[in-house]
């Protein structure tokens, strides 16, 4: 009993270091490049006003703001630009790497902000990958801690990132579609050691998350739809059954959901690939959702060159000034979705209201 009690207060006090630890770095660092405390980017958005309209924007990197700080991603460029149109609040769910799988598990861990709409904006991690077998990273679902108490801790993917800048110049060994062609310095010894303390100390707090594994289970991932029942059937089934599944999830639960296509990629072989799968996907959405006016579409594919170094940094994600022109075009039509959820919703109390709202409904259409 002595022993037991020994090495449950070690594990304990060894956990609350490592809390305490993971607290600082996420004060450190989660109004920078990376998440808070509940795992998502930017500051709490805290319990739900009444008539507050809430959208959750999920997707990867791009959605995310890979290589940009939190306030000049898309989503929270989104969230100022429908601050002027009433109590409209945007929260940024995305991560790096994570594709269209990541969607309906994202929706199911974060129920409990209650959002109204879900904006899904990823095409590239997919298209990137095996169309027959589309990325499956649930990165927050790594985390047993997470998968227990909603808390994400920040300190060994800190502790990795700098341990990757050291060695790289950069965070290709987190990320794996980092775009990056060459080393930008080979560091010297005191640098290697420095990355190495740094790694050593990201695979101590991961190997605490570890305990936890035998009182967190893995959720489990809802099973791809059928090809018969989705009508997803060419080249990029797999992504298109995916998309499906996220908006039919969102649907059965009364959610909204705003579906938009990034800027295509670049290279005629890429770009050819990218506008077909999304021509499979929008076609899916017009084929199952077509007479649903609380699903959307938009095509943003056009909307910026890739190739202008103002707008993009690596020709894939976006600088400040990128995601804000993205943002600018997702505005109106978010607000013709909460438009016709608030005129649905909110009982008519006089003629001029019911008619009032049969224009704004009539516009969204």
């Amino acid at each position: 009993m002595f022993a037991g009690a020994a090495v449950t207060l070690g594990m304990l006090g060894t956990l609350v270091a490592f809390l305490s630890a993971d607290i600082y770095v996420h004060h450190r660092f989660e109004r920078g490049v990376l998440y808070n405390v509940w795992g998502y980017r930017g500051p709490t958005v805290g319990r739900k006003k009444a008539g507050e309209y809430r959208v959750a924007v999920l997707g990867g990197s791009a959605a995310y703001g890979f290589g940009v700080k939190w306030d000049e991603s898309m989503p929270a460029v989104l969230d100022t630009g429908l601050r002027d149109a009433g109590p409209v609040v945007v929260v940024n769910l995305a991560y790096n790497t994570q594709g269209a799988y990541a969607f309906v598990p994202t929706m199911d861990d974060y129920a409990y902000l209650k959002y109204d709409a879900i904006l899904l904006y990823e095409s590239y991690n997919d298209l990137l990958s095996d169309p027959a077998a589309p990325t499956r990273s649930v990165f927050r679902r790594e985390s047993p801690i997470f998968r227990l108490t909603g808390y994400l801790p920040i300190f060994p993917i800190v502790a990795r990132e700098k341990a990757s800048v050291i060695l790289y110049g950069d965070t290709r060994d987190v990320y794996a579609h980092a775009q990056h062609a060459h080393t930008v310095f080979s560091p010297g010894l005191a640098r290697q050691t420095t990355a190495q303390i740094l790694r050593s100390a990201a695979t101590l707090g991961e190997s605490l998350e570890r305990q936890f594994e035998h009182v967190s289970a893995h959720a489990q991932v809802p099973a791809l739809s059928a090809d018969a029942v989705s009508g997803c059937g060419g080249t990029w089934a797999a992504y298109c059954r995916l998309v499906y599944d996220a908006i039919r999830a969102a649907r059965s639960r009364q959610v909204q959901v705003l579906v938009a296509t990034p800027p295509y990629l670049l290279g005629e072989a890429l770009h050819a690939a990218h506008v077909g799968q999304q021509r499979e996907m929008a076609e899916m959405i017009a084929r199952n959702f077509g007479n649903d006016r609380d699903v959307l579409y938009v095509n943003l594919g056009e909307r910026i060159d890739l190739s202008d170094p103002e707008l993009s940094f690596d020709r894939m994600h976006l600088t400040a000034a990128g995601n804000a022109r993205i943002a600018a075009a997702l505005v109106q039509p978010v607000l013709a979705l909460r438009d016709r959820r608030v005129c649905v919703n909110a009982p008519a109390s006089s003629p001029s209201h019911a008619r009032g709202c049969s224009t704004r409904i009539a516009a969204s259409d």
